[in-house]
Parts: C-alpha cells; sequence; structure tokens
C-alpha cells in the first residue's frame, strides 16, 4: 500500500491494536530479523511493565486487541501467560507470534499451548522460513501448528520468501510473505538482490494510512514503525502520546508521509547511494546517517533497532 493522499487522509489517528514486544531475546539469529533479535539481545519487559501496558491499552477506548511478539515470547512464559490472562480479562482480542521453538514434541506442544487456548487466545501466528534453518526447526513449527488446531486456536504461518523474491509490501500470493530490507536485513541480505534508483522510493509502502497500531517495546518505546519513536510508554501514558500525535508535523513520519525515503533524505540533507535494495532498506540507510542528529534527538531509537549493542560498541 503506498501513501498517496497521505496529508488528508492521515489527518486522524484511531489506535485499534497494541503490539507488545515482550523481549529482544531470541534463541535464533536470523539474517532478515529487522529488530535484530539474538540469544544476547538486552530488553525485556518486566511483570509491572506488562502490566502497565495492558493497562494503557485498555485506557483507549478504540483499541480491541493487543499481540505479543519478540524476539521469542514464549521464553519468559510466565510474563506471556499474564499478559493474555489480563488481556482477556478485559475482552481484548489477543495474538502471540512466535518460531515454537518449545514444540519438542506433541506433548510439549499441547503442554504449552493449551493454557492459551483456555483463555481463548484469537490468534497464534508461527514463524518458519528459511531463514530461520531447516530440519527440527519446520518440525516444531509442524507440531504446534497440529496441537494449535486440535485446541481450537487460530493458527497461521508466517513464512518468508528467499531474497530472490524481492518486494516489500506483504505477501505475493497469500502463502508467503516477502522480505523487507531493514534491520539485520539491510547488512546482511540486501547485497545478495538486484537494487533500484533511490528517486524511485518516493512512498512508504509498508504502513496504512493511518496509525491503527503501534509496537511497544521493553524500553518503553512506541514505535510507529521499527526505529521511529513517537514517544515513550514509560514516560507519558499511550492516551496521551496518540492524542498529541500529529503525524505530518512528525520529524520522520512526516516526510515519509509526503514522499517516501526520498523526501526524508532531501528533508534532511542526506546523500543517497545511487541504489538501493527496497523502500525499507533505503529509509533504514538514510535513518541510521540521522541517529545523532538534534532535530531527531529520542525519535530514531532504540539502539537494539539499529543494531547497536553493549558487545558491539
Amino acid at each position: 500500500m503506498r501513501f498517496r493522499s497521505m496529508v488528508c487522509q492521515m489527518s486522524s489517528v484511531e489506535l485499534s491494536g497494541v503490539h507488545i514486544l515482550l523481549t529482544y531475546k531470541c534463541l535464533y539469529e536470523c539474517d532478515h530479523c529487522f529488530v535484530w533479535s539474538s540469544p544476547g539481545a538486552k530488553g525485556t519487559m518486566t511483570l509491572a511493565q506488562v502490566e502497565n501496558i495492558i493497562e494503557q491499552a485498555l485506557d483507549i477506548p478504540t483499541v480491541t486487541r493487543v499481540y505479543f511478539e519478540g524476539g521469542e515470547p514464549f521464553l519468559f512464559y510466565p510474563l506471556l501467560r499474564r499478559g493474555i490472562e489480563l488481556a482477556r480479562k478485559h475482552s481484548l482480542e489477543v495474538g502471540v507470534v512466535t518460531n515454537a521453538y518449545f514444540a519438542t514434541d506433541d506433548g510439549a506442544a499441547d503442554l504449552w499451548l493449551r493454557p492459551l487456548s483456555e483463555m481463548g487466545i484469537s490468534d497464534l501466528s508461527l514463524s518458519t522460513d528459511a531463514h530461520h534453518g531447516t530440519g527440527d526447526e519446520k518440525d516444531m513449527v509442524s507440531r504446534a501448528r497440529t496441537a494449535a488446531e486440535k485446541l481450537g486456536i487460530p493458527t497461521g504461518v508466517i513464512e518468508i520468501e528467499g531474497v530472490e523474491q524481492l518486494s516489500c509490501p506483504g505477501p505475493k500470493d497469500g502463502s508467503k510473505g516477502q522480505l523487507c530490507f531493514r534491520g539485520r536485513a539491510a547488512e546482511k541480505l540486501a547485497g545478495k538482490v538486484k537494487k533500484k534508483p533511490w528517486k524511485t522510493f518516493d512512498a512508504c509502502p509498508e504502513e496504512p494510512p493511518a496509525i491503527g497500531r503501534v509496537h511497544v517495546d521493553p524500553y518503553g518505546n512506541v514505535l510507529f514503525c521499527q526505529g521511529i519513536s513517537i514517544g515513550n510508554a514509560w514516560k507519558k501514558p499511550l492516551k496521551k502520546i496518540m492524542a498529541e500525535l500529529d503525524p505530518e508535523k512528525h520529524p520522520i513520519i512526516g516526510p515519509l508521509m509526503k514522499g517516501g525515503p526520498a523526501e526524508l533524505a532531501s528533508r534532511f540533507g542526506v546523500t543517497p547511494k545511487r541504489t538501493y535494495a527496497d523502500a525499507c532498506h533505503m529509509c533504514y540507510e538514510v535513518r541510521r546517517v540521522l541517529r545523532d542528529r538534534q532535530a531527531v534527538k529520542g525519535i530514531l531509537v532504540p539502539d537494539q533497532l539499529y543494531g547497536i549493542t553493549s558487545e558491539s560498541r
């Protein structure tokens, strides 16, 4: 979806979903991961923070659903269950994204998923593709899917095409999604595909014409897109952040609304490379150049989403 007529379409913001990045930690370190997850990644919500963000979501009447993501949210199973329990208590729809590492056999898959079924989650999204690996990982996803279907949990599989299937927005045929070259993929995979001139990236293909959902990470960052913050939920209530948001005046979102990554580079005087893998790749690379500028201080965060960790400094 392109940002055609964005200025008039995005005059109001009505939030319907809050996606909770429970942790940046994951068992895998996938080349295509746009949040740079890994076994050594820092950043996991506390119990108090999980309860706090659910309560903040409940304070916004238009919010009807929450998703728990990561990283791998099942690594912190008690936190995940508490968050689901609290959300369901207040009739919010709940979804969970996982790589199903816990489904080591049929019994284990049932053991881990049955409590979620009893709480009534609305969606279980299982992530698997060539970038995660093959063999046991695919078997675990298959077991989890079978167990979920037996338990009556609506289930889908998130599978990303290989790098040869270049195009950022959404699935091609409903079966596999397509790579977006941001985060780790910008470093690890963008060099493997044919690139296009930077001037062609004059619209953002990823975010819809209205901000219907945000991600909140373990540091409280309220993310319009990975690495673009509109506020911090630990410092200001989410309801107030959304009420005060004027997308057209936001230093990063505004230019993206007007003319995509090409406009973002032009607005800040960034000299782009001649070509990029896709719009996400250009946007990500331009934002990396901008991170130290005072005009966007506190917006292009956290370090984690730009591949900067304590080990890499």
